[in-house]
């Protein structure tokens, strides 16, 4: 067995493109072998801002032989389909082939070794065709070749075995060297496998993992913070980042001039790390410290002295911008801006942001007293939700709308309630984002998204199977968030309904037909996701959900968890096989006599004791399921059900549903519809699998 080890060495990739990229490259090498035959131990794709590479071991030196197997005309057929199939298998006489029996006639088959090529050759004819196969978001054709790439390709390393694999990529030929860094080591360097590429590369300052690279970059970062008596401040996505831009790390630590730290801390963070990927560091009581961390891509003879300086420089004339903005935007209040978001358009059919903020200041002023907030707060904090995006500071920011819009109205004298719903009615914008909590929080982020799922279905801009471009799957998953994680016992169905009214009043963004029923459905879609992503099994979800007629979300998810408990008892299994067992006969009876069987059981014929007892077990039932339904007593519903196993076992061990007197048989099999129907009162268990 032996290794491939391929790297496609260019300009610097995007950051962004670089994993999928990696991952890419891999599947496309990979389902190239397999359809060539070629089996391999392990594949393993790494990345750097200049390069993908892909290491496959394990792979055979040759293609295995095979034997392919090629049906022909039948024995006896005219001799110019006879001279056909032999051309197309590559034989001269019927000596090569085999008679064989199918069915009741004999054909001809043609039975064909196929020695296996040399795996170098084999790879000489895929690579290039994965290579360009990449299907990169943006790609580029460079100098005057016809190729295309993400960018200009230098080199393309292939060594199989320890030896080079010739093919070319338009004007790049393969070969067996690769460049370490661009400044610290540019020289070309030789390799024969994997484990010579990897070290020698670490050597010349390249660092080929992905995740070497980010942890290297958050330790040696909190490290020198450490030194600071300061800690890193936790992003994630920013160090995901970083770790695509450079292949030797070298955090730095600068200064914030003080004359910027009495600017917002949002404001300086945002600025840090949106411009110039700057790490924040920050206080052990959790203020922002006047230092932030720049990872250089350089070694350098001064210790990064001038780096830093540079860096200082830069974020000085950035924090400048910042600053003024700060100043000026403060001198107007937030009130007096309103009127400026007429000259926004919000959506061309659904009319401007000052259309819109006049509908969310209406159904945000109808949910207060569902969610118990002061309605004049909620009608000030509606009223100025979107005034700060006609500021200069989110003109230069946009991440910071709302952010800002709190520290506006704070300046201007609003309610601290006020204020933070300014600030928190964009929430929750994903699933880590937290949920606000504060009743007029909720009630005006409730609004805001509830306004938006119901314009955009109303003028049919609905999520595809391959697009959501207003977000509205997000949205409808912040409305459940809020509404499940506060507790809300919010009837959907009216809610939106009051929506479309509001539209149907306004000046614009006038609607056609209702959408309620589907936006309902929209949002019963939403849960399950929610739902399955918590564990819950996408079954059960579906028999709560099948019954319809309910918006109201706290109850359904009630429902569910009821379910999956009684499910788990020995009283919920048994019971769902009778359930089972009834359906099955019921359903088979019905088809095969065309008709149902939903009738009202005649009291006069129930023979047997175990019959009588079970219909007065599925009287009891009934009673007990809809007082608990009633009472939302979902436990108790699911405890009712479980008192009806005795009854049911014994039916079932005691008597003749298909009874020879006909009469007697309609009657039992109603019995039987009777268990279904009683039991569907709680859950549709058609849907339950298992």
């Amino acid at each position: 067995m032996a290794e491939l080890l391929l790297e496609l060495f260019s300009e610097e990739i995007p950051a962004r493109m670089q994993s999928r990229g990696a991952e890419d490259l891999k599947r496309l090498v990979t389902d190239a072998l397999k359809a060539a035959g070629l089996t391999f131990a392990r594949a393993d794709a790494y990345v750097t801002p200049r390069r993908l590479a892909l290491v496959v071991d394990g792979l055979p030196v040759e293609q295995p032989d095979v034997t392919e197997e090629k049906k022909g005309p039948r024995v006896g057929s005219p001799d110019q389909a006879i001279q056909g199939f032999l051309r197309g298998a590559g034989l001269i006489s019927l000596d090569q082939c085999e008679k064989r029996t199918v069915g009741k006639a004999e054909f001809w088959f043609a039975v064909v070794q196929k020695k296996g090529r040399v795996t170098a050759q084999v790879l000489a004819e895929v690579l290039p065709d994965a290579i360009a196969k990449l299907p990169w978001p943006k790609s580029m054709r460079w100098g005057a070749e016809s190729v295309r790439w993400v960018r200009p390709l230098h080199s393309i390393l292939c060594v199989f075995d320890g030896r080079t694999v010739d093919f070319a990529f338009g004007p790049v030929k393969s070969g067996n060297a690769t460049r370490g860094h661009r400044f610290l080591a540019p020289a070309p360097i030789h390799v024969a496998d994997f484990a010579e590429y990897r070290q020698k590369l670490r050597a010349a300052y390249v660092v080929i993992d992905h995740g070497d690279r980010a942890k290297m970059i958050w330790d040696d970062a909190a490290a020198e913070a450490k030194t600071q008596g300061l800690v890193l401040k936790d992003d994630r996505g920013l160090l995901e980042e970083v770790a695509g831009l450079i292949e030797w790390p070298v955090p730095l630590v600068g200064t914030i001039d003080e004359s910027f730290m009495d600017v917002p801390a949002e404001v300086l963070t945002t600025a840090m790390r949106t411009h110039q990927k700057y790490f924040a560091l920050m206080t052990c009581d959790g203020a922002l410290a006047n230092k932030f961390v720049t990872v250089a891509n350089m070694l350098t003879d001064d210790g990064g002295a001038a780096v830093i300086t540079g860096n200082e420089r830069v974020l000085r004339a950035r924090l400048s911008d910042a600053r003024f903005f700060w100043d000026q935007d403060r001198k107007i209040p937030l009130a007096e801006r309103v009127p400026a978001l007429k000259d926004i358009v919000f959506h061309a059919k659904l009319g401007t942001i000052a259309d819109k903020v006049e509908r969310v200041v209406a159904l945000a002023s109808e949910l207060a007293s569902v969610v118990d907030a002061d309605r004049d707060r909620v009608r000030s904090a509606a009223e100025l939700c979107k005034a700060d995006l006609v500021t200069g500071m989110v003109g230069e920011f946009p991440e910071l709308q709302g952010i800002m819009g709190r520290y506006y109205a704070l300046h201007g004298g609003e309610a601290v309630e006020v204020a933070n719903a300014i600030a928190e009615h964009y929430a929750p914008k994903g699933p880590n984002d937290q949920c606000p909590k504060a009743p007029v929080s909720v009630a005006v982020a409730l609004a805001d998204k509830l306004d938006t799922l119901v314009g955009f279905f109303g003028v049919g801009e609905k999520p595809t199977g391959s697009g959501d471009p207003f977000a509205l799957r997000r949205a409808a998953l912040g409305v459940i968030r809020i509404v499940l994680e506060n507790g809300l016992r919010i009837p959907l169905a009216r809610v939106l309904r009051t929506s479309e009214r509001i539209y149907e009043e306004a000046a614009r963004g006038r609607l056609g037909q209702s959408q309620v029923d589907e936006l309902l459905a929209f949002f019963a879609d939403r849960l399950k996701v929610a739902l399955r992503e918590k564990g819950v099994r996408y079954d059960l979800i579906d028999a709560v959900f099948s019954l319809g007629g309910e918006d109201d979300l706290v109850r359904l998810v009630a429902r569910v968890d009821a379910l999956a408990r009684f499910l788990e008892s020995a009283d919920g299994a048994n019971l769902l096989i009778a359930y089972r067992r009834a359906t099955n006969i019921v359903s088979i009876e019905e088809k095969k006599d065309g008709t149902v069987y939903d009738g009202e059981i005649d009291p006069a014929r129930l023979v047997a004791g175990e019959e009588k007892r079970l219909v007065d077990a599925l009287g009891v039932a009934r009673m007990g399921i809809d007082s608990a339904l009633v009472k939302e007593d979902y436990a108790g519903a699911m405890t009712v059900l479980a008192a009806l196993r005795p009854a049911v076992d014994t039916f079932f061990d005691k008597v003749t549903v298909n009874a020879e007197d006909k009469d007697l048989r309609v009657n039992r099999l109603r019995l039987l519809a009777t268990i279904r129907a009683t039991m569907n009162r709680v859950a549709d268990f058609a849907k339950i699998e298992g």
